[in-house]
């Protein structure tokens, strides 16, 4: 599985990708939106983690342009913006879930894996009780 990371503070970039690659997951990163929107826009994803305070170009305006372009691949918005107004932002512009800073690692990862396994149609959870 393949994880697009955009975040612009590269500490945060750094233990982002240190989780998903202890998950299993093969990921690429992004410092700026120009660079990241050019990667969702020609690679192959399983999902992006994108941050909405990046430069060059604003998160909100990639997730719209990937959406207008036709990409569906599941994006978790991460992001310092955290009220209920900023959230429905970024959902309505095409966002599959938002989670905001700071984070937990395990519920990241676990609005990943449901972010993935709803895209590929398998809604069950990977191990059951």
């Amino acid at each position: 599985m393949r994880i697009l990371v955009i975040e612009d503070d590269r500490a945060v970039a750094d233990q982002v990708e240190r989780i998903l690659k202890a998950a299993g997951y093969v990921v690429d990163v992004a410092h700026d939106g120009e660079e990241g929107h050019f990667l969702g826009d020609t690679e192959p994803y399983d999902a992006v983690v994108l941050d909405l305070g990046i430069p060059v170009m604003d998160g909100l305006h990639v997730l719209e342009s990937w959406r207008r372009n036709g990409r569906a691949m599941p994006v978790l918005i991460l992001s310092a913006r955290n009220t209920w107004r900023e959230k429905v932002a970024g959902l309505r512009s095409g966002a599959d879930d938002y989670l905001s800073k700071p984070f937990e690692a395990e519920e990241m990862l676990a609005r990943i894996e449901a972010l993935i396994r709803r895209a590929a149609g398998r809604p069950e959870p990977v191990l059951t009780c």
